[in-house]
């Protein structure tokens, strides 16, 4: 369907019903609009942040994978 045949069948509509199609329209504006802002990615400056690198100094954590197989040994094993 052409913009052109969309525009004349929304004008072939009464006057109640073109006001329920541009509150739609309306509606799926704002929905999308959320959606569309909530996927965007915020500006970030990884390098500078103090939350990167704030357990650099932490030996039990130098091998990380290790780290986590013992809590997970540890945890897992209690629960028997």
């Amino acid at each position: 369907m052409t913009q052109q045949e969309l525009l004349n069948e929304f004008l072939s509509l009464p006057p109640e019903a073109q006001r329920q199609l541009m509150d739609f329209i309306a509606f799926l504006r704002q929905r999308y609009a959320v959606v569309e802002s909530a996927s965007q990615s915020p500006d970030i400056d990884l390098i500078n942040d103090n939350f990167i690198g704030m357990w650099s100094d932490r030996q039990d954590l130098a091998d990380s994978t290790a780290w986590v197989r013992g809590i997970r040994e540890n945890e897992w094993s209690s629960h028997d």
